[in-house]
């Protein structure tokens, strides 16, 4: 009860105190917090919002799990922006260019983001394994390496392809698409929705349920003792990252195999930063990363729906931020408060098995 405690409250408490700060923004703006609010609920009933929102959230949570494999061994894999943005371009890439039947193609192309991901992370692992090299200046480095790669690669002197006034990747042939779920005029969720509820479950298993999982965190908790207990903390490190880096090469992949086919110069950016809000929200348990996923895919909905009653989008940039600076703040509190309650427990048995002794001796 108290470990349930201590993952559901704080981010509760962080939405809370978020939605509260957000209205009185409003208030001070001259708006009305209740009708916005209402605004954002209802909108989940019009139109594709509802699929929209867990098509994103898919998209979050694969960045979100990306980041938290390096969180579970304390490692700050900032690089998840780069890895996801170049692995989506090279696997859009070969998918464009090799005909192939319907099944292989799609897992051609999925496992071509992951290797690329994995790869885009090698470097930043072996330094950090090796030389002791900060994963957060090595990988942050790489982010705008990995620009100016994607840039190259999709010029038209590489692959790239001039549709209008854009530039993309050569189309992927339908063989290659990955099947969603259709809803009629609700919209069509991503088949990779799958994927991403995979994903969390080989998270929760193979990082909670085994002795590989055990020792990744002990390594990150403790590489001394983890050492001295016979587990290769070195080597630990390096499968953190390319596990890191695998998962997040296939962030891209939902929107390229579900919906874009393409990958374009102006792509959506910034998920790998999300990703990492996202798994500070969700505390790195795929169930906390799940909720969390969704309630950013959902905040993102909300602007647009803000903006269309006159409301500030900007409003939503308040929520996302505050949620995450509070949720630092709510953890930090209900540790304190459970730990304290666990001293208060513990001192409270000690004198019940003392009292039965004071009184035996006192007769």
């Amino acid at each position: 009860m108290s470990r349930l405690r201590t993952a559901i409250v704080p981010p509760l408490l962080a939405v809370v105190f978020a939605a509260l700060l957000s209205s009185i923004a409003l208030l001070i703006s001259g708006d009305n917090p209740g009708a916005a609010l209402a605004v954002m609920v209802t909108q989940l009933g019009t139109g594709t919002t509802a699929v929209d929102v867990l098509n994103t959230g898919a998209v979050y949570y694969i960045a979100g799990l990306a980041v938290a494999v390096g969180f579970k061994m304390k490692l700050f894999n900032i690089g998840v922006e780069g890895q996801f943005r170049i692995a989506a371009c090279v696997a859009a890439i070969v998918g464009g260019l090799l005909p192939l039947p319907p099944v292989l193609h799609v897992i051609v192309i999925l496992v071509t983001g992951a290797v690329v991901g994995m790869l885009w992370a090698l470097v930043p692992a072996l330094l950090k394994a090796y030389r002791g090299v900060s994963e957060v200046i090595s990988t942050i480095m790489l982010n705008a390496v990995a620009t100016g790669a994607i840039a190259f690669l999709i010029s038209p002197d590489a692959f790239g392809v001039v549709q209008g006034n854009n530039i993309s990747t050569p189309p992927i042939a339908p063989s290659g698409w990955f099947p969603g779920i259709s809803l009629g005029s609700g919209g069509t969720i991503f088949g990779m929705v799958v994927v991403a509820a995979a994903l969390g479950l080989g998270y929760w298993f193979l990082l909670g349920r085994t002795r590989f999982g055990f020792e990744l965190t002990a390594s990150g908790e403790s590489p001394t003792a983890a050492t001295a207990g016979g587990v290769d903390a070195r080597r630990m490190v390096l499968i953190a990252m390319l596990m890191s880096g695998a998962v997040a090469g296939l962030i891209g992949l939902p929107e390229v195999l579900g919906r874009e086919h393409v990958y374009t110069i102006v792509a959506p950016q910034g998920y790998g930063f999300t990703g990492i809000a996202i798994a500070l929200l969700g505390r790195n348990h795929p169930g906390g990363i799940a909720i969390g996923a969704l309630l950013w895919a959902f905040l993102d909905k909300s602007a647009l729906a803000l903006d269309n009653i006159g409301v500030p989008r900007e409003i939503v940039l308040i929520m996302q931020g505050v949620i995450v600076l509070s949720v630092v703040v709510a953890y930090e509190i209900v540790r304190r408060y459970s730990l304290a309650a666990e001293q208060r427990r513990v001192a409270a048995e000690l004198r019940a098995q003392n009292a039965p002794v004071a009184e035996g001796a006192a007769s």
